[in-house]
């Protein structure tokens, strides 16, 4: 008798423990972030990922909040969810930014800005090199590994000239106001002064994937 009220009892409460499981899920789940305060619409954008969910990195290696954020963004990268693909496009704002645009897509030209990218933010904010000049990146790619003579051909190439155009470009038509910015699946953007700190920029993402991955559903 024991024993059948027990097994009665325990079927009984193992729907409820799963109610209990998928409540859990859902508030892990729960999209804090809110609209035009920690992160706010753009027109649609063209997503060039396929089916993951397109996460843009936004930056100017001028930026000392890029530089800042670069540690917790990185350790986000490496856990991200296998869902999402992460971009980066530098931004234009002025003129003078364009230099540092040139920089990154030499890199990327040259098949060297995953291993660089963060050494060019290491240079500029802590080595202090004025790598706006040609002549200071020509011996800075020498000093890490690249040949200088293809850093040059790849510098002055036309696919670089094209690609920087194109960063002109996208900056205004994601309307980039300030960096850093990252914007989740051509639709979502939040930039380093839209959470109360710059810590809760990555956060913000994660929710905005939630919602990109939400609509998708839909």
């Amino acid at each position: 008798m024991v024993r059948d009220r027990l097994a009665t009892f325990t079927r009984g409460l193992l729907p409820l423990l799963a109610l209990a499981c998928l409540a859990g899920v859902a508030q892990a789940q729960e999209i804090r972030a809110r609209q035009n305060i920690e992160y706010r619409l753009i027109a649609p954008q063209p997503v060039e990922t396929g089916e993951r969910i397109e996460v843009i990195d936004f930056f100017w290696y001028g930026c000392p909040y890029c530089n800042r954020l670069q540690p917790a963004l990185e350790e986000w990268i490496k856990r991200k969810p296998s869902d999402v693909a992460l971009r980066r496009i530098p931004v234009i704002l002025k003129d003078a930014w364009a230099p540092h645009a040139r920089i990154y897509y030499t890199l990327e030209l040259l098949g060297e800005a995953e291993r660089l990218h963060q050494q060019v933010y290491y240079s500029y904010h802590v080595e202090e090199l004025h790598m706006s000049k040609p002549e200071v990146m020509e011996q800075w790619a020498a000093r890490n590994g690249i040949e200088r003579r293809k850093w040059l051909d790849a510098y002055y190439s036309p696919e670089v000239d094209a690609r920087v155009a194109r960063a002109h470009q996208l900056t205004k038509r994601y309307d980039i106001q300030g960096t850093p910015s990252l914007v989740v699946d051509g639709r979502y953007l939040t930039s380093g002064n839209m959470p109360p700190t710059l810590g809760g920029v990555i956060p913000v993402v994660e929710d905005l994937v939630r919602l990109a991955r939400q609509s998708r559903g839909k």
